[in-house]
């Protein structure tokens, strides 16, 4: 291990090939670090990586210097406060208070908060621990920074996490020192304000998926209700009119006609806010209005919803691969085979089954595909390596034919089950009717807003025309210019 964390991650220097890292300062300052946790110890190799001299202070600095970097000194506390004017405080808040011996020698020094708080502690305590350290060292100046960064991103470089490190501190100087700090080690400072902020700050790691809250309880909705709606169907409804017992079905059966329809529904909730934001500027006349709260709420979540939608298709497939190994479709099988030969049937063929079936399988394999690219392309580093024409064809244009796609594999589902009586227990409707509203309508819509009138006039609003405004605004001649136009 202390092998291994003798080797710079990076040079000091820039690289050619990632031009995220920044100069070191000709006159990189000595940087103290008090603790001598996993946190710390990756600090102190990212620094000594970066070009700075580390001082680590330690309470038992013999058992801890073979886990840091040779480059760096390990010692007491009190002889590594000395030099420093930068000392990074990686130690929990309930220790704080045995730096207190050392505040007249920590006076007039920068003090890097790095800590975080439990979720307990956070709600227990009304000050951010940044700014009771503050309390204790008046004659400091605290900054607080580095709490939203893992020990394995120092270890491993920004490229393998979020290059970002919110700031925030009462000193300006202070905060500037350390924001060329955080540029020296490949990271990208954010300026949070005062130390009020770090409270706010403290608070960023201990959210726990924040933007997925919605869209997942979205998605446990429409599952829960999907699952109850085929086990009425195709369990209950066999089981109190006909005495048959298919409960076997609840754990792959029902699970896999419920996903279908989730992912379905989810997919088609993507484009649904698109198709409604863009009615909304027709009818306003100008994109110059706040969309609804509501609205603009659901259009920041559609990557989450996409990205759950691709997650049930995933499922949908796996489980569908593992529907003939079950024992029940085994039986099936034997069945199927003893009544036709009672039947005296040597033949068992229909051709438009299939058919459809053969077209059913190629639609959802061809969907699940281009579904897969979307998830993909949603991912930041590739993401980031796609322009803007190329990021919004392929969440975009091909997000929409997935959506054709997903239409198709359904309706050569259904074929013309929706026509049939048996279909409908106790007076349901099969489940893929009900998936089929809301695509329908998002397709419809895009087609309307293909005509020239709608399109040509959502064009200009989108470019910056305001109906009844000052603004006079004329299209260029060429229609493909116009179509290049951002899309909401």
């Amino acid at each position: 291990m202390s092998e291994e964390m003798d080797k710079p991650l990076i040079s000091h220097h820039p690289v050619d090939s990632d031009g995220s890292l920044a100069e070191v300062p000709s006159e990189a300052p000595k940087v103290g670090i008090m603790g001598s946790g996993d946190f710390a110890r990756s600090l102190a190799t990212r620094l000594v990586g970066s070009g700075f001299s580390v001082v680590v202070g330690s309470r038992n600095p013999k058992r801890t210097a073979g886990l840091f970097p040779s480059a760096a000194q390990v010692t007491f506390q009190e002889e590594a406060v000395g030099s420093p004017e930068v000392i990074f405080v990686a130690m929990f808040r309930e220790h704080y208070s045995s730096l207190c011996s050392l505040s007249d020698q920590l006076a007039g020094k920068i003090l890097v908060d790095v800590s975080n708080p439990t979720e307990q502690e956070h709600l227990q305590h009304r000050e951010s621990n940044a700014e009771y350290l503050a309390s204790l060292f008046p004659t400091c100046s605290v900054v607080k920074a580095f709490n939203v960064i893992s020990a394995w991103t120092l270890q491993a470089g920004p490229r393998d996490g979020n290059r970002q490190v919110p700031i925030c501190s009462d000193q300006p100087e202070a905060k500037r020192t350390v924001s060329e700090m955080v540029h020296a080690m490949g990271f990208t400072p954010v300026d949070m304000g005062s130390l009020v902020s770090a409270r706010e700050v403290e608070a960023m790691p201990l959210r726990l998926l924040p933007g997925w809250k919605v869209p997942a309880l979205l998605a446990l909705g429409l599952l829960v209700f999907f699952y109850a709606y085929n086990f009425v169907r195709d369990v209950l409804h066999p089981y109190l009119q006909e005495g048959k017992n298919k409960f076997y079905k609840l754990p792959v059966s029902v699970v896999n006609t419920t996903l279908p329809c989730v992912a379905y529904v989810l997919l088609s909730l993507v484009y649904l806010p698109g198709v409604l934001a863009a009615a909304l500027q027709l009818r306003r006349g100008t994109k110059y209005r706040r969309f609804p709260d509501w609205l603009d709420h659901w259009l920041q979540h559609r990557k989450q919803i996409g990205l759950l939608s691709f997650f049930c298709a995933a499922l949908h497939a796996v489980y569908s691969f593992c529907l003939p190994l079950r024992r029940s479709h085994r039986y099936d099988l034997v069945n199927l085979a003893v009544k036709q030969v009672l039947a005296n049937k040597s033949h068992l063929w229909v051709e438009e089954e299939v058919w459809r079936m053969e077209i059913y399988v190629s639609l959802g394999v061809l969907a699940l595909g281009t579904l897969s690219l979307l998830a993909v392309t949603s991912l930041p580093s590739i993401a980031n390596s796609l322009n803007w024409r190329e990021f919004s064809f392929v969440q975009s244009t091909l997000g929409f034919v997935a959506l054709v796609l997903s239409t198709l594999h359904t309706l050569t589902y259904g074929w013309t089950r929706a026509f049939e009586e048996s279909r409908y227990k106790f007076y349901l409707p099969p489940t893929f009717t009900l998936t089929l509203l809301v695509p329908c309508v998002i397709i419809l819509a895009k087609g309307l807003f293909l005509l020239p009138c709608l399109s040509h006039r959502l064009s200009k609003i989108r470019r910056g025309w305001e109906k009844d405004g000052a603004v006079k605004f004329t299209l260029p001649m060429d229609h493909a210019l116009a179509q290049k136009t951002s899309h909401v």
